[in-house]
């Protein structure tokens, strides 16, 4: 199995110059990885953030400690920047606009980022685009569910403001629903779900495209985040280049510049179907540090700069785990086995800077290369039962 990368020969107008600021909002760990490449490359960089101890804090000469949800915060900032990105979806996209009419680039695009910000409007968008997605209806609030008609179980999700996995609960029978978010809410039917993948796509404005290999993705049933993944994910060649080629009909239906992370399905029918994207940096990539000779941050970077994308062949298999805050422990956080997980051959640490953890908190991940990856993945899990996140 290859990885797809589709060129289209144009001459390539770049924008990486001396007088180049790089504006982030959000100062969270995936602004600090695409900081730390951004160093690599001598870029300026500005970021937005209202927690004062946010892990980019210290990574930047322009740090601005409020909430990127607020417009004028935003278009401040923005009129700082030659270019601005995000690595958090819920920003103020009325200053986006405002900001894109200035002259500022802007990716992913203001209007892209506002179908993202409402999972309705994207499951809209799957559907005029004929891009496979579960069968769904939308709700203005609970009065408005309660009046429908019901398969159980199904997925009820948020339209605004999810994240990590807030915002989204399944409802089992008719007693659930009590407990349902009275909220506008996309309802989703259930699927009989074999596998959960993620492939991350790229594309700059001259609409050059790159394609990782899929990342086959575990969740932790608990906190509905990703407990580890691996990739290549454990799927045939044709389901591999199916998943490749969804994934190429999303970005090209949003004209994304920038990357891309889509989220599917495989179900036990052995049909592909999208179920979100998120066009940032993306948990689900973080293995591209070690194991891609791209990664998804040097990748985001050549987007936003209009350069060659750069290869996303494998260098190594490789399995990734989240470092969550272990239930029962809030404060501040020690890492209790990290020593002995660093004996390892092949093991990469990444912490986040979070000084304070909580039960299910990100606080950092470890990516795991090896031959293959059922090796990366049986060393994962290892380390999973070593390292842990306590106080």
């Amino acid at each position: 199995m290859s990885t797809i990368n589709f060129y289209i020969n144009l001459p390539l107008m770049h924008s990486l110059k001396s007088n180049t600021v790089l504006g982030i909002l959000g100062g969270g760990q995936l602004g600090r990885m695409l900081l730390q490449k951004a160093i690599d490359w001598n870029i300026t960089s500005l970021i937005v953030d209202c927690d004062k101890d946010a892990p980019c804090r210290y990574l930047t000469e322009n740090f601005i400690n409020r909430p990127y949800s607020d417009f004028d915060t935003v278009l401040e900032a923005g009129r700082k920047c030659t270019h601005l990105t995000i690595e958090i979806e819920h920003v103020n996209t009325d200053a986006l606009f405002q900001l894109q009419k200035e002259g500022v680039k802007i990716f992913p695009q203001p209007e892209l980022l506002r179908i993202i910000q409402d999972k309705g409007l994207q499951k809209e968008f799957y559907e005029a685009n004929n891009i496979a997605t579960s069968a769904f209806f939308l709700v203005k609030d609970k009065e408005d569910l309660m009046k429908r008609e019901l398969k159980f179980p199904f997925i009820l999700k948020l339209r605004t403001q999810g994240y990590d996995g807030k915002g989204v609960m399944k409802i089992n029978s008719q007693d659930d629903l009590k407990n349902a978010f009275d909220a506008p809410c996309a309802v989703e039917e259930m699927e009989e779900i074999e596998k959960e993948i993620s492939v991350i796509a790229a594309r700059n404005e001259d609409g050059q495209c790159a394609f990782y290999p899929p990342a086959e993705m575990v969740f932790n049933p608990k906190a509905n985040l990703v407990d580890y993944l691996f990739a290549p994910a454990d799927i045939s060649d044709e389901q591999w280049n199916k998943a490749v080629q969804l994934a190429k009909q999303v970005a090209e239906s949003f004209k994304l510049t920038g990357i891309m992370a889509v989220e599917m399905f495989l179900t036990k029918k052995g049909e592909l179907l999208v179920n979100e994207s998120a066009p940032r940096p993306h948990n689900s990539g973080h293995h591209t540090i070690e194991a891609n000779y791209t990664s998804q941050y040097e990748q985001l970077l050549r987007t936003i700069f209009n350069l060659p994308l750069g290869s996303t062949g494998i260098i190594s298999p490789a399995a990734m785990i989240n470092l969550l805050g272990e239930e029962g422990h809030a404060g501040p956080a020690v890492y209790q086995g990290l020593e002995e997980a660093l004996k390892t051959e092949g093991v990469y640490v990444h912490l986040y800077g979070k000084k304070m953890t909580k039960p299910f908190r990100k606080m950092g991940h470890v990516t795991v290369t090896a031959s293959t990856a059922g090796e990366a993945l049986r060393k994962a899990k290892k380390i999973k039962s070593l390292l842990k996140v306590i106080t």
